[in-house]
């Protein structure tokens, strides 16, 4: 018997032990998220994925599929949510996109498009956390973390290094450097590292290579964060700092 369930009707087939999350992109259909990557343990964190299983709010990214599964995706109540959400991430932290290296690379900014966003709604926070300039090729700007926690799950699973934690709890949670001295360059991160290329935003950053890629050139300037995602996922393995 053949293991399907329907994502707004579209019946999607799927393997055991996959997730909602997992059939959706594996079908070509997009789920909007920040935390998730194919490959790294689910989160569930963001909370963009939420979607409605026969009737019930759940993460895309975590729960199990099943057979005969009615999962609700792309309504306009979700993406409401999902926007409400993109606009509380852009408050909560300094993402100044036309300042920003990442601009047109961020997959936040991308959702921010794909909502059809046109301001941050609440008031900004401008917190001032600690930029850590101390790696001799890497810079982590904490001001942009949105806590999504892959770079401390690819550190972890594929780098083997466990170079990033979160710490404290609420409004406090922050991002840490496990090191005597909390400071990025005395770890052993090295910039082709999977921890220091796959933040969706601009929080841990290459120095040296900034705005390399000419504006209009760049991911999300050629394709939508729907089609860039279903796509070409990022690889889990290292590469040159150069193909990134």
């Amino acid at each position: 018997m053949n293991n399907t369930l329907f994502i707004d009707g579209q019946a999607v087939p799927f393997e055991a032990g996959q997730t909602i999350m997992d059939a959706a992109l594996a079908a070509g259909i997009y789920i909007p998220h920040l935390c998730h990557k194919p490959g790294l343990t689910p989160h569930g964190s963001c909370k963009l994925c939420t979607v409605e299983v026969d009737g019930r709010s759940a993460s895309a990214c975590t729960l199990p599929a099943s057979n005969g599964m009615q999962v609700a995706n792309n309504t306009a109540a979700l993406n409401e949510v999902r926007k409400t959400l993109t606009q509380m991430l852009f408050v909560e932290g300094n993402h100044l996109c036309p300042t920003c290296s990442k601009t047109g690379d961020c997959t936040l900014q991308a959702l921010g498009y794909h909502f059809g966003m046109l301001d941050g709604h609440f008031p900004p926070f401008y917190p001032r956390r600690e930029v850590d300039a101390s790696h001799p090729t890497v810079m982590l700007d904490r001001d942009r973390c949105i806590l999504c926690e892959l770079c401390v799950r690819a550190s972890r699973e594929v780098d083997g290094k466990n170079v990033f934690a979160i710490s404290g709890r609420g409004a406090q949670s922050h991002l840490i450097v496990n090191t005597a001295s909390g400071k990025l360059g005395d770890s052993d991160l090295q910039a082709e590292d999977l921890a220091a290329r796959i933040c969706p935003v601009g929080a841990i950053l290459s120095k040296g290579h900034g705005y390399e890629v000419p504006i209009g050139l760049r991911t999300f300037d050629r394709h939508s964060v729907a089609e860039s995602d279903v796509a070409t996922p990022i690889t889990l393995q290292k590469t040159e700092h150069h193909d990134v």
